[in-house]
């Protein structure tokens, strides 16, 4: 597929492939859990590919993981590829690719590996929106279901969280990746989250608060129900049915 924007504007791609997959319950990182038939990291490498946004990607794994490095070494890609180890954090992982990305790029994409059925379309919004001028960008989609705040109770109290409000959900939006910055942007961004006590950091959850926190306007652009989180087993047999059907890195 061709790419969206013209000339030499120069887009890296972070791919973040450091999770545990606990919740999966295989008992192997997550980007290493089968997903018909080959590992999850597999089809999200080929996805950012075949977007075609890509002059450079740079993949978090976590430390040690030999078989993912294999994969990202056998994986046939038109742009260049690096693979680091992941750290602690979200953010560390992030940071640490970030560093082995090109310094001469415009933009950089951050993606959850396990978001590995994302469209290239998804891509292509995001990479527009930063080419016309937007230093960050999101993709989202509306948030469906009611959705309650609650105060939760202590830890060793019998009682259930009680509800304090009903936030208006038509100006919600649960937010997907990949997320998109302007490149001097993220790299400031993640400079300051260096600085981060233990707490901080793990309240971290996305690249977009970082920039947040900085006071730089965050845009959103269209999401996709394709973009599904493979997080529980059950979203794995969700993605199972996707690509059977063949309708994966697709839109309606």
């Amino acid at each position: 597929m061709s790419k969206t924007i013209p000339g030499p504007y120069r887009v890296g791609v972070i791919l973040v492939a450091g999770g545990s997959g606990q919740r999966l319950g295989y008992g192997m990182p997550k980007a290493q859990v089968p997903l018909a038939g080959e590992m999850l990291l597999a089809h999200a490498l080929r996805g950012v590919d075949a977007c075609g946004v890509a002059s450079a990607i740079a993949v978090a794994v976590p430390a040690a993981d030999t078989a993912l490095r294999a994969l990202c070494a056998a994986t046939p890609l038109s742009c260049p590829i690096d693979v680091v180890d992941g750290g602690a954090t979200r953010a560390d992982s992030v940071r640490a690719a970030l560093h082995a990305l090109p310094e001469d790029l415009d933009a950089v994409l951050v993606h959850d590996a396990a978001r590995a059925l994302a469209p290239a379309q998804v891509f292509h919004r995001v990479t527009a929106a930063l080419a016309a001028g937007a230093q960050a960008v999101i993709p989202a989609v509306p948030v469906v279901d009611t959705v309650k705040s609650v105060q939760l109770a202590g830890a060793d109290s019998p009682a259930p969280a009680q509800v304090t409000g009903t936030p208006d959900r038509s100006t919600l939006r649960a937010v997907q990746t990949p997320q998109g910055f302007e490149a001097s942007l993220l790299r400031r961004a993640h400079a300051a989250a260096a600085t981060f006590d233990e707490q901080q950091a793990a309240a971290v959850t996305d690249d977009a608060m970082l920039v947040e926190s900085l006071g730089v306007p965050v845009h959103v652009v269209e999401g996709s129900d394709m973009s599904l989180k493979i997080t529980t087993p059950l979203d794995l047999l969700l993605a199972e049915a996707v690509l059977s059907g063949g309708t994966a890195m697709q839109e309606d």
